[in-house]
């Protein structure tokens, strides 16, 4: 119907060699008015194949369904898996006995072309599983394993702007509460804070840290924590994820203590929900949407042969300012340490 070859509607079928623009265009107008559907089965015999890709989330992501990051990285790749014309198998591993049980699916039994995976903590042995195989992978997020292609947003440079923001304010006894320790992210933020601070002559304090996970819940705890401090509290305080920090704005409330002018706070993430804490929270945003389809399009590449692994991107991060931590008169003097 379009006056040209199978070979030239594979190619356009698969994206694949040189087709004219006017040609393509033929093609895919046909194959819109037929509504053609490709045998993917068959496909996949010819091709070698499946047209399926993989995303891994191990067994280790315990607050998986509580951090909305992860639904808006779910949500991400599967709009770019879509646009890609990919279909997308999500494989939640949800005890370590399953992870290695339903492992050999992922990466001996053919059914996906290639994997991305993300929230690993350092040392995960999934990952390392995965890159010892042939098949294709991206890993959201640093990895601690050489060899692996990723996609990460540079924490280390959110992390250098909330540090920079605290200062520019005037705030003097400036803490932290850091993520986890045992992921490369949780790493990355706490180490280029705490080297921001030093480089502008402020030295984090042992006691205005406290250490967290990446859930509300441990936010809260680590608030209560500084505040207990009294007169020795921070006056600011970097919080490494947004739903931490939606935990140390509740334990702040509840102590009665008013944010921005007893403890600022800043987050990490940028989620739609810190537009509406209260109050709406100062935070570092990081495309989640855009990592996501870098993913996917970097995984695209690598099944395809057209990229070498590995391959890095780091994606920019923004500082978003709002009321958490915007001194009304800046010329105000804080306390000092």
């Amino acid at each position: 119907m379009a006056g040209v070859s199978r070979s030239t509607v594979s190619r356009v079928l698969n994206d694949e060699g040189h087709v004219r623009a006017e040609v393509r265009e033929r093609v895919q107008d046909v194959i819109s008015r037929t509504g053609y559907t490709p045998n993917v089965a068959a496909r996949s015999l010819v091709s070698n194949r499946t047209g399926v890709i993989g995303l891994v989330i191990p067994s280790r992501v315990h607050n998986l369904f509580e951090d909305p990051y992860f639904a808006r990285l779910i949500q991400g790749v599967t709009a770019a898996a879509n646009e890609s014309h990919a279909t997308l198998s999500l494989f939640l591993f949800q005890t370590e006995d399953e992870e290695r049980e339903l492992f050999p699916r992922v990466v001996q039994s053919g059914f996906v072309d290639g994997v991305i995976i993300t929230a690993t903590r350092m040392g995960d042995p999934v990952l390392a599983r995965i890159a010892a195989s042939e098949l294709p992978v991206v890993m959201v997020g640093r990895p601690d394993l050489d060899g692996v292609s990723s996609v990460d947003v540079d924490n280390r440079g959110g992390a250098q702007l909330a540090a920079r923001h605290l200062i520019e304010q005037g705030y003097q006894r400036i803490g932290m509460i850091a993520p986890p320790a045992n992921t490369t992210a949780g790493v990355d933020r706490a180490e280029a804070f705490v080297a921001e601070l030093a480089a502008h002559g402020r030295a984090l304090r042992a006691e205005l840290r406290a250490d967290g996970e990446f859930s509300e819940a441990s936010g809260y705890d680590a608030m209560r924590q500084l505040a207990g401090l009294g007169d020795r509290r921070p006056d600011a305080v970097f919080v490494g994820s947004d739903s931490m920090a939606a935990g140390a704005l509740r334990a702040l409330r509840e102590l009665e203590l008013r944010v921005p002018d007893d403890v600022a706070v800043v987050g990490f993430d940028g989620l739609a929900a810190s537009e509406q804490t209260n109050p709406p929270l100062t935070t570092i945003r990081q495309p989640v949407g855009t990592t996501a389809a870098r993913a996917v399009h970097l995984l695209d590449d690598l099944i395809r042969g057209t990229a070498t692994p590995p391959v890095s991107e780091v994606i920019p991060v923004e500082l978003v300012v709002r009321a958490s931590s915007v001194r009304d008169r800046p010329d105000r003097p804080r306390r000092t340490p």
